[in-house]
């Protein structure tokens, strides 16, 4: 049996030719979608990008769908890429519907119900958050914060009111009032400030207690401009502990350091009077401070004699970091950054360790009657 083969007209072989090119161009997007996203996925040079910044764009994962809204921050091993006006490849199905393909960037679904190689990007993502919590929390683990050594006996402290309270599991308020100490400057962000690792010590201490630490720093100031809000920043907030840091701006400003002092006398005293305990917290230990000593030495023999006058507490800031380098050998760019003056994560850490501990031992000290609440010997450093 044989065939004829007839020949196609030419109208006929430029129809076929137009339909060829429309199922060509039709495909094509999917294709050029799929390879991109391939090349995200497998580059090995993912650059970190703002949380805020993604976008459910080609090479971007929409990050703060994974669980509550998270904040503006760095995550590793998320590539981030030029093109914005194309759907996300990840969230692309491997046959595209019409409504898949109408339907908007915005629109794109969640990370639960992504591919499975979004979903690993994802958690990469998230480990290195939680990696970055983890390491802050082992913040002692290459240098250990040891009590100081060489610090005088003498220092040490009454805390009746905090101590009576925690001890008797009611709601405890703590003020740390100061300037960018307490503010927190030079630390990595606001869980490394002394206040927010106070608190936390103290939370895991006692994990059925209300506490309560406010920070109430504001850089630059010092005793004239914190005596202004001293009121409405502190004793309207009817705090069980004041923990006041102070004169370190008076003296780098070359300040009369006994006109601070009859200030801060005097601030001490209103703070009593509303019935709280005062801790104050003298200057730091760093090259800036070190430039004025004599000046320095003499505001820290002020405050404490300040607090030694109003049974107050005393936090001797100065000679527990001057202990941490010249006993203990530790390097000072460990506890003050490069500025010269405030103090590091590594530096407010152990600052707020040691003064957590000792109002612990004021509790525990209640707590076993060693001594009355109006009695309690809190503060040691050393």
């Amino acid at each position: 049996m044989t065939f004829k083969c007839r020949r196609v007209s030419g109208t006929w072989e430029r129809l076929s030719a137009v339909a060829a090119m429309a199922l060509a161009l039709s495909v094509s997007p999917y294709i050029v979608h799929a390879e991109s996203a391939m090349e995200a996925v497998a580059s090995p040079h993912a650059d970190a990008s703002p949380i805020s910044e993604l976008r459910p764009t080609i090479g971007h994962i929409a990050v703060a769908q994974a669980g509550n809204q998270q904040g503006a921050g760095q995550v590793a091993a998320v590539r981030s890429t030029p093109t914005t006006t194309q759907p996300s490849a990840a969230m692309t199905q491997a046959t595209p519907t019409p409504a898949a393909t109408n339907a908007p960037p915005a629109a794109a679904q969640s990370i639960a119900a992504a591919p499975p190689q979004s979903r690993s990007i994802t958690e990469r993502a998230i480990d290195k958050v939680k990696q970055v919590a983890k390491s802050a929390s082992d913040i002692f683990n290459r240098v250990p914060c040891l009590p100081p050594k060489g610090v005088a006996k003498k220092n040490f402290i009454s805390l009746p009111h905090v101590a009576n309270k925690l001890a008797s599991g009611l709601p405890v308020v703590i003020v740390a009032f100061g300037s960018s100490s307490t503010q927190g400057y030079g630390s990595s962000g606001p869980d490394y400030t002394y206040p927010n690792r106070l608190a936390a010590q103290l939370r895991r201490q006692y994990p059925m207690a209300d506490i309560s630490v406010i920070n109430a720093g504001v850089g630059g100031e010092d005793a004239p401009e914190m005596m202004k809000r001293l009121e409405t920043a502190v004793i309207d907030r009817h705090p069980d502990l004041v923990i006041w840091q102070v004169g370190t701006n008076a003296v780098l400003r070359d300040l009369d350091p006994a006109e601070t002092a009859k200030l801060v006398d005097d601030g001490v005293a209103k703070i009593q009077a509303a019935a709280s305990d005062v801790v104050l917290v003298d200057l730091q230990y760093s090259p800036r401070v070190n430039e004025r000593s004599e000046n320095a030495s003499r505001m820290n023999k002020l405050l404490g004699h300040i607090a030694e006058l109003h049974h107050a507490g005393i936090f001797p800031r100065f000679e527990v970091m001057r202990d941490w380098h010249e006993r203990q050998a530790i390097p000072i760019n460990e506890f003050v950054i490069a500025d010269g003056l405030h103090m590091s994560d590594w530096g407010y850490a152990c600052f707020a360790q040691l003064l957590g501990d000792d109002i612990i031992r004021s509790v525990g000290q209640v707590k076993l009657g060693i001594n009355g609440p109006a009695d309690v010997l809190t503060y040691r450093p050393m």
